[in-house]
């Protein structure tokens, strides 16, 4: 018997039954009960169909997998509840919006996701309420079972022994890399032409002389607005938004254009196209204000002061990053990134570590760059190491492999607990399921249920 800790959720996607909308025809019946879950055919059939219609290959013994994963599921939310780990409403229902966000997202907007799936949004949401639930159980269930499971450098280093030297895999060189970020403040003037420029935008709309959607598309400094035109599905309880963004946006009503504010982003105007509670459609133009090379130079400056300190050892990088860097992310990774390849730094980044040099353990100078979102900033790059590509081995890959060991440590663990526990739960398997080799000791535990 085969688990995986990375399918321990349920595996039905639910973009199946979103996809398939009112026209769901699979043949209908129960082929698994273990406790007092049930699991029905159309469950294992719908989610092949959804294969075939994403062109995921589909084999003859998939079938068998995902009855295997659903029991697996099932056991484990039956542990789950004997254990009292459950899932709060709250907890419950902010999953369910997150789902139906992307939906909408993926569709583009509510009417036409309850147009693809035959159903309201409140419908859809109570369609997969039990499935998020259980999914949720499962993968708690699933920590609690490994969660005291370590790994020592011995068995780190069997598990390394054991694999054949022409399996070993290959990396690529890898750098691992720092940074200590300013952004460059506009100057007023500027400032203020932007905003003129989108107080000039809002009249336009306001008056019907150009729509929201052509303005965002033609001079938004949003990069994805050339592709969805200023548009998103936003909730007033996501923190991932800035504050000032959602409320400003929920301040409007529906067609309704917001006066010019400022976000962490640049300067914005908002125009609300629907809502409903904390969900809302709306367009949105950004522009962010012109840097000059004047106010380049003022971060310039500044950062010659941090690298001369880093370079002299009166202060480490953490701290400088601490003090300095106004990189949103910094807070969370210490302004640090390990083990990327070059195709994972931005061009700026591999333009100046090729130019300069850059070794290991060196601060590069202060360097002008846009980040993702096409913002002007200047950095200084710490260059912690560099790796030559090479064959995986103990003394440069140390971390991965031993996460590789603890992974598979867990995957007996959760093995061993579903081979002792499984029997404690009444089991039933359809005969149409009997000949899958993979059901193999499930079969087993239903004949002793008295199948």
């Amino acid at each position: 018997m085969k688990y995986f800790l990375s399918v321990i959720v349920c595996v039905l996607m639910v973009t199946a039954a979103v996809a398939q909308g009112p026209h769901k025809v699979t043949a209908d019946k129960i082929v698994g009960i273990i406790g007092d879950k049930i699991i029905l055919r159309s469950d294992i059939f719908n989610e092949l169909d959804d294969r075939r219609r994403n062109n995921v290959p589909v084999s003859e013994t998939d079938h068998c997998d995902i009855l295997a994963q659903l029991l697996q599921m099932k056991a484990l939310v039956l542990q789950a509840e004997r254990d009292s780990l459950l899932v709060s409403d709250d907890e419950l229902e902010g999953e369910l919006d997150n789902r139906i966000r992307a939906f909408i997202n993926r569709y583009g907007s509510k009417e036409a996701l309850e147009e693809i799936a035959g159903k309201t949004v409140y419908q859809i949401k109570e369609m997969f309420r039990q499935s998020i639930k259980e999914q949720k159980m499962a993968r708690r269930m699933s920590e609690k079972i490994v969660e005291n499971i370590k790994i020592t450098p011995q068995e780190v280093k069997e598990y390394f022994d054991k694999i054949p030297k022409d399996s070993l895999l290959f990396y690529e060189s890898e750098i691992s890399v720092g940074e200590i970020v300013l952004y460059p403040k506009a100057s007023r003037d500027l400032e203020k032409m932007a905003q003129d420029e989108l107080n000039d935008f809002k009249r336009q709309i306001e008056t019907g002389e150009r729509k929201m959607e052509t303005l965002a598309s033609l001079y938004s400094d949003d990069p994805a607005a050339k592709e969805n035109k200023g548009r998103y599905a936003i909730n007033r309880t996501e923190k991932t938004w800035d504050p000032a963004f959602v409320n400003n946006a929920f301040r409007l009503r529906e067609g309704q254009v917001s006066p010019v504010f400022k976000s962490k982003f640049g300067y914005h105007i908002i125009q609300m196209e629907s809502r409903a509670g904390d969900d809302a459609i709306v367009r949105h133009i950004l522009r962010i204000p012109k840097i000059t090379p004047e106010e380049i130079d003022i971060s310039v400056k500044k950062l010659d002061t941090v690298r001369s300190m880093l370079i002299a050892g009166t202060m480490g990088f953490g701290e400088a990053v601490s003090r300095y860097s106004e990189d949103e992310n910094a807070k969370f990774t210490g302004g640090m990134q390990a083990n990327l390849t070059m195709d994972q730094l931005d061009k700026d980044m591999v333009e100046m570590l090729a130019k300069s040099k850059l070794k290991p353990g060196e601060f590069s100078k202060p360097t002008p760059f846009l980040d993702a979102r096409q913002k002007q900033g200047v950095r200084i790059v710490y260059l912690k190491s560099r790796t030559e590509p090479h064959r995986e081995n103990l003394k440069d890959d140390y971390d991965r492999i031993a996460q590789r060991a603890l992974d598979i440590k867990k995957q007996g663990a959760l093995d061993k607990w579903f081979v002792t526990r499984i029997p404690s739960f009444y089991m039933m398997i359809d005969d149409e399921f009997r000949s899958c080799n993979s059901l193999h000791n499930w079969i087993q535990y239903a004949a002793k249920s008295g199948q």
